[in-house]
């Protein structure tokens, strides 16, 4: 029978290697490399996800990779946009893109009329690489070569034939800008080997496993990835509903962090891959966390969650007003040690308002219900 790893032991060897244990001190690009990017439909909460996780994280080095197209923004993981190296870029696209197009097929591609998908791939490329634009005007633009189409539907349809990365300044620290796209190949001028199904559960193992199949399905929107897994050379373990969990060789030689073993408080940001990648989660939520979790539902708004040792407590706000920002504490559970949320909170609002005086406020309940 396969080793069991506890809820707990799963917990800590998650926070391991999210970075979420310890913070580390490799690289923005190792680390973003490492989580197989992070997701950042958000033009800026994602900075906080890399603030979570490296020492001495400072906003203006990841916004300049973003400037200097070292890291991109473009519909990756789950159809969703993800902050990804240049070289993941190009990688992941050619695989996931069966997920972008599931969905546009489904919504979009059967609304068309007269309209020739080889061809609307090669206009819509030539528009996005004349200059980059919104999809607004990249509608109006093929709208006009095929009338009587919706607008809307025909930018959909070429954002799934092309790979299409949100352009600066658009995501940059301390700045923002329309959401105009061009293509990936354009913007980074060189190409890459497209990645393996097998390389990318490599990836995702890496960075969140142990876990299952359904996991990595969960994670990446693809199905099918059984076959994959039985195909490689992986360690196998149960966790406790018994379900079969998969590890990378190496990192289950090196063995995983002890249960027992402290997590820090942890505010993270609203898009987080920690909460949006596994079939189970409740590795990291816990039963007042999903009950808190499902009054946002149907609210358009995405908490931002406080780990306390390790899993959910509450949820996080940033108010200011002349000059004063701060920063509420909203209990889903009674929070014991609540002085550590709100020293970690101080040093969050040192990193997002260093400019202003620095306030904490605590409210039972979530944010918004």
């Amino acid at each position: 029978m396969n080793p069991l790893l506890t809820g707990r032991a799963l917990n800590r060897a998650t926070l391991d290697r999210q970075f979420l244990l310890s913070r580390t001190d490799r690289s923005i690009a190792d680390v973003v490399t490492h989580l197989g990017g992070l997701q950042a439909q958000t033009p800026h909460t994602w900075y906080t996800g890399l603030w979570n996780r490296i020492e001495g994280f400072r906003a203006a080095d990841a916004s300049a990779l973003l400037e200097s197209r070292a890291l991109v923004r473009l519909a990756l993981q789950r159809s969703t946009i993800h902050l990804v190296t240049a070289g993941d870029c190009l990688a992941m696209r050619p695989l996931l893109q069966v997920v972008t197009e599931r969905m546009t097929r489904t919504t979009f591609v059967r609304r068309l009329d007269g309209v020739d998908l080889g061809e609307l791939a090669a206009y819509g490329r030539e528009v996005v690489e004349a200059e980059p634009v919104t999809f607004a005007a990249l509608g109006r633009a093929l709208a006009e070569r095929w009338p009587g189409n919706d607008p809307h539907v025909l930018s959909q349809v070429v954002r799934w034939l092309v790979p299409l990365v949100q352009v600066p300044p658009r995501g940059l620290w301390g700045r923002s800008g329309p959401i105009a796209h061009t293509s990936a190949e354009s913007w980074l001028g060189f190409e890459a080997p497209p990645m393996t199904p097998a390389e990318l559960v490599t990836r995702y193992l890496r960075a969140f496993g142990p876990a299952t199949v359904m996991d990595a399905q969960t994670w990446s929107g693809l199905t099918r990835l059984g076959e994959v897994v039985e195909s490689m050379d992986l360690v196998r373990f149960r966790d406790e509903a018994g379900r079969t969990l998969y590890d990378l060789p190496d990192l289950a030689d090196l063995g995983h962090p002890s249960p027992e073993i402290s997590a820090p408080v942890r505010l993270m940001y609203d898009f987080d891959n920690l909460f949006l990648s596994y079939a189970d989660r409740s590795r990291v939520i816990t039963e007042a966390g999903f009950a808190a979790l499902n009054g946002f539902m149907g609210t358009n708004v995405m908490p931002r969650i406080i780990l306390v040792d390790g899993v959910t407590a509450g949820d996080w706000t940033v108010t200011r007003a002349r000059k004063v920002s701060t920063l509420g504490i909203h209990q889903w559970e009674p929070i014991k040690d609540l002085d550590a949320v709100a020293e970690e909170g101080m040093r969050l609002l040192e990193f997002l308002a260093p400019g202003d005086k620095h306030e904490i406020s605590v409210f039972d309940g979530p944010s918004k219900s």
